[in-house]
């Protein structure tokens, strides 16, 4: 029987480094640009959208949560034109204003794929699954605050603070319902898959060749149905 001292413990804390973790890695792959995030963490007493890009996504399954980053209008427009331009897109055709739809529309892609990357996590190295909704975005001019109800029955919010490669600032909020995560037993996290390998692989069965027909050999049915000119 393990001790306390050998039990492996998973709590909030823990997952919102691995959520954080998954801000910086899918922001500098898509920005081409450095993000780093604070190593002080608030505690707070709830969350909420503020100017002047507010985005949220609400998660549930194996626990429940929600996770809300508010982004300055700097931070906003550096994000979404280093992605674009990352892609190929000229800087004439980007816009001109973090007010524009496609700005929130960008954002609230980037931040898509930020929540599936830590879903993906949660299900490899935790052995449970949750599920997301699809990322919310608002633009807010004024200065209003606006609270997400999560369904939560015992809450517990952390506010962490983001920098963009240009120092542009922007917070990442979560709440979730208070849990722990207790290794019962040792086991090894699953691979993270390789999206080139799996693309690979499937080149390799789509231009392989079919197998040649086997050839069917006359039976004494047919040889008798032949003498007989049918």
């Amino acid at each position: 029987m393990k001790s306390p001292e050998e039990t492996v413990v998973f709590g909030t804390e823990d997952l919102l480094s691995s959520l954080c973790n998954s801000v910086t890695r899918v922001l500098t792959v898509a920005t081409q640009s450095q993000i780093r995030y604070s190593g002080m963490i608030q505690r707070i007493t709830r969350t909420c959208l503020k100017p002047d890009i507010g985005c949220f996504v609400l998660f549930d399954g194996g626990f429940s949560g929600l996770v809300i980053i508010n982004f300055s209008a700097q931070a906003a427009m550096e994000l979404y034109s280093n992605y674009l331009l990352n892609m190929g897109m000229s800087k004439s055709d980007l816009a001109n204003s973090y007010t524009a739809d496609e700005v929130s529309n960008v954002m609230g892609e980037l931040m898509n794929q930020v929540v599936g990357d830590f879903t993906g996590k949660v299900h490899r190295e935790l052995h449970t699954h949750i599920t997301q909704n699809q990322p919310k975005m608002l633009v807010l001019n004024k200065q209003v605050m606006l609270s997400v109800d999560a369904n939560l029955d015992q809450p517990e919010a952390r506010r962490v603070t983001f920098y963009t490669g240009a120092n542009n600032i922007f917070y990442l909020e979560l709440a979730i319902d208070k849990t722990e995560f207790v290794k019962l037993y040792d086991f090894a996290p699953q691979e993270v898959p390789d999206p080139d390998a799996l693309i690979a692989q499937a080149h390799l069965q789509a231009a392989a060749p079919a197998p040649a027909p086997v050839a069917s050999t006359s039976s004494d049915t047919d040889d008798l149905l032949r003498s007989l000119g049918m």
